[in-house]
């Protein structure tokens, strides 16, 4: 595995934000949610598309705080824009289990 040095990994953006509106993304190639995520004043709401639809309902989602990365350009994806990059880690079933934070947070906390 390569190595990257501390400065590296500064660059990455990674935030907590709210997930406050959940849409299926019937384009998309594999079943897909649309996510609109709050980071707070700073950034404001995100848009971002997410592979989780084995784990997760539409119910399960709205409200959750997940980790972000923010600062990755744009991504067209299919007809949809996204515009952050919600993180999270495959099982060995395949199925994504999404980055998230055990104690509520305020929108934009920055990953330290």
């Amino acid at each position: 595995m390569e190595q990257i040095d501390w400065s590296d990994f500064q660059k990455i953006d990674i935030r907590v934000g709210t997930i406050i509106e959940v849409d299926d993304f019937p384009e998309a190639r594999r079943p897909a949610y649309k996510l609109k995520v709050d980071f707070g004043p700073e950034l404001g709401v995100k848009k971002s598309s997410a592979q989780i639809t084995d784990l997760y309902s539409k119910d399960d989602l709205l409200g959750k705080q997940v980790l972000a990365v923010v600062n990755f350009p744009p991504k067209q994806i299919d007809p949809f824009m996204s515009e952050c990059l919600v993180t999270g880690l495959h099982r060995p079933d395949g199925s994504v289990v999404l980055s998230s934070v055990d104690m509520a947070l305020p929108n934009g906390v920055r990953l330290a």
